[in-house]
């Protein structure tokens, strides 16, 4: 089995874990954090804004079953690319989108995602989403793993204010 690995910022994490985990090929996703300059942060670390880091999910997958390209195909349509300081609620440099990219055929494939959906029309506003080369990936704390399954009520609640659904439907349906 061939492993490949992209990371995807969306907002917050425990957001973007489902809708990737339920694709053939993927052997996991993880929650954390990536692009800050402190060592093994934590959560309350990175929340505070202060850190540099964003939350993060980390996508093990068989491109052979699942490719890359069909990754950032579903990583768009979860995000209100447009907004440069946060995504929803969730605000704040911590919850900005970006793709961390993590050798040049990614990056190309990103960039020429992000072009499509710039050119495409379907936003008035720009497309702020960075496309960057990926850092340390570092693991979020037990708890934020699986965060959707684990504590599903408190989950659908808070995305459910978030208004990310709402937007999706309104966006991308």
């Amino acid at each position: 089995m061939t492993t490949e690995r992209a990371i995807f910022a969306g907002g917050c994490f425990w957001c973007m874990v489902q809708p990737f985990e339920e694709q053939p090929g993927i052997q996991a996703v993880t929650s954390g954090y990536i692009g800050g300059e402190l060592a093994n942060p934590t959560y309350e670390q990175v929340k505070l804004g202060t850190s540099g880091h964003y939350e993060a999910v980390e996508i093990l997958f068989d491109p052979t079953l699942y490719t890359y390209t069909q990754l950032l195909n579903l990583f768009w349509p979860q995000i209100d690319p447009t907004d440069p300081d946060g995504q929803f609620h969730d605000r704040g440099s911590q919850y900005r989108t970006a793709i961390f990219y993590t050798n040049n055929e990614q990056l190309n494939h990103a960039t020429q995602s992000k072009n499509d959906l710039e050119s495409s029309g379907r936003f008035t506003s720009p497309i702020v989403t960075e496309i960057k080369p990926a850092t340390t990936f570092y693991p979020a704390e037990a708890e934020h793993q699986q965060f959707y399954k684990t504590n599903p009520a408190y989950y659908k609640t808070d995305r459910k204010a978030s208004g990310r659904d709402e937007f999706i439907r309104h966006h991308w349906e």
